[in-house]
């Protein structure tokens, strides 16, 4: 039997008492259990009644959860916003606006010790700020376009991402677990700038190029509306690996996926994200032809991939037995042959 209270878990299963402390934003990964033995954090490795009851209810109620944390930060921001004054950048104060809606978002994942409270914040951030600009302010073609492409991009993103959670006590991405154990006591640190800021700044830059369209009223030209079509192709990217790992993890293979874009790439899902945001920035480029910074969120993008995501992607899959060759035999993001 399992009891939680104010400062830990208390364990009674099989007879005998084990008391583990949580820390406030999860620092540290200390806690040792009465036998000495460290506790794992991953709850689904434990008896409880979150495992042993109905996962599906468990589930609804986190969504749910998570519901009222984002409409209290969408609110957040959308305050913030409008308290700035007008006569500053309007990129300034969506940038500001968008620091505090994080920050809000970054309190909740302290409360419920689970940083992946923010994972949806990604998706649903771009969304909500191009709709509140064409509702406020109106938009004209290039701006609808921008808008209709995001809305694509973010219920396919956010439908992955809602398939894929489990609750907020049994699932924490793995690569914040890692960033954990890694770097123990400054892990809050870690968690408020590595996990939550750099993201929220590095989408944020990334979404300008629709803002403006919208904001401008910017009418669509071809060129523009062409490039920019080349969006639907890396949502289908992401879409068809998405499928095609989910399949891959029902039937519980072992090894590594080799199929479909899997066979040749070990992150075709990255390579649609990555060329999303450069087919969005290069035509808004082509209606706003002298302002190249346009592109600067679309590169920030592609570092934060290649530089962060991807390296410790292949880290985690390097334990697996067979990675040598299946590295050698795959490129990172194109899917052809090598």
């Amino acid at each position: 039997m399992t009891f939680r209270t104010f400062g830990g878990i208390l364990d009674l299963s099989h007879g005998k008492g084990s008391w583990t402390r949580r820390t406030v934003c999860g620092a540290g990964n200390a806690s040792r259990q009465a036998d000495g033995r460290p506790f794992r954090r991953d709850m689904r490795s434990r008896p409880g009644p979150i495992r042993e009851g109905n996962t599906e209810m468990a589930k609804l109620r986190s969504l749910r959860i998570l519901l009222g944390i984002y409409l209290l930060t969408a609110a957040a921001g959308t305050a913030v916003y409008l308290l700035l004054p007008e006569a500053w950048p309007w990129w300034l104060n969506l940038l500001l606006a968008d620091t505090a809606a994080t920050v809000v978002t970054f309190v909740f994942s302290c409360i419920f010790r689970n940083a992946s409270v923010y994972d949806p914040y990604w998706s649903v951030q771009p969304l909500y700020i191009l709709t509140a600009f064409a509702l406020v302010k109106g938009s004209g073609t290039a701006g609808i376009w921008a808008l209709l492409l995001i809305t694509v991009w973010s219920l396919r993103l956010t439908a992955n991402w809602v398939y894929t959670f489990h609750s907020l006590d049994s699932y924490e991405d793995w690569r914040y677990k890692l960033l954990r154990e890694k770097t123990g006591v400054f892990y809050p640190v870690v968690n408020f700038l590595g996990i939550h800021m750099v993201p929220t700044a590095v989408v944020w830059a990334a979404t300008l190029p629709a803002a403006l369209l919208v904001r401008t009223q910017a009418a669509l030209t071809l060129p523009a509306a062409l490039v920019m079509a080349l969006c639907l192709f890396s949502v289908w990217l992401e879409l068809r690996a998405d499928l095609t790992m989910h399949r891959f993890r029902r039937e519980r293979r072992e090894g590594f996926c080799r199929e479909g874009l899997w066979k040749y790439a070990r992150h075709p899902n990255y390579l649609g994200e990555i060329t999303f945001w450069w087919w969005l920035g290069l035509g808004a480029l082509l209606i706003f032809r002298d302002r190249w910074y346009l592109l600067a969120g679309a590169l920030a993008n592609t570092v934060l991939f290649l530089a962060a995501s991807i390296p410790m992607a292949d880290r985690h899959q390097a334990r697996k037995e067979g990675y040598a060759a299946y590295r050698r035999a795959t490129r990172s993001l194109l899917p052809f042959r090598k």
